[in-house]
């Protein structure tokens, strides 16, 4: 065997364990970059516009909401952390836990608070039907999600 033939097997030989290394990494590494932009809670429904004529009582307002779901299995505490629209309509937790693995659902209504549905008491309408910003905001006003739709959004 000449020198170059035994030089080419060389080269051939480290670049096929190269691309075997790499093969190997991207997928670990494609992972941990999904795994740090999933957060941990997320506004994951909208229902801005409520069912039927938008007539101002009990159960049209409570068809108006946003759920928020906790995407780990360890309970995040939830209190201070607020959920408001472009016009600064804002929501506050007030003592509330969100379980591991589920959802809550933040009617604009009144009603009982359970651990699945709380209520923001309220006698208008918050969210725009045809276009408007949910942001969520943890207790130190920093924002955790945003969720938006209709026409573009102008930030204020």
């Amino acid at each position: 065997m000449s020198a170059s033939s035994t030089a080419r097997r060389i080269a051939a030989t480290v670049l096929a364990a190269g691309a075997m290394v790499s093969i190997v990494a991207l997928p670990a590494s494609a992972h941990e970059g999904d795994r740090h932009r999933t957060p941990k809670a997320e506004i994951s429904a909208v229902q801005a516009d409520s069912p039927g004529r938008d007539n101002r009582t009990v159960r049209s307002l409570n068809a108006e909401w946003v759920e928020i779901t906790n995407n780990t299995r360890h309970a995040i505490n939830l209190n201070g952390w607020t959920l408001k629209d472009e016009d600064g309509h804002r929501y506050k937790f007030n003592d509330y836990r969100l379980a591991g693995r589920s959802t809550v659902r933040i009617h604009t209504g009144e009603g009982r608070d359970t651990r699945t549905d709380v209520y923001q008491d309220r006698r208008n309408y918050v969210w725009d039907n045809r276009s408007d910003t949910a942001t969520m905001r943890d207790d130190r006003n920093r924002v955790v999600e945003t969720e938006s739709w209709g026409h573009r959004h102008h930030r204020r």
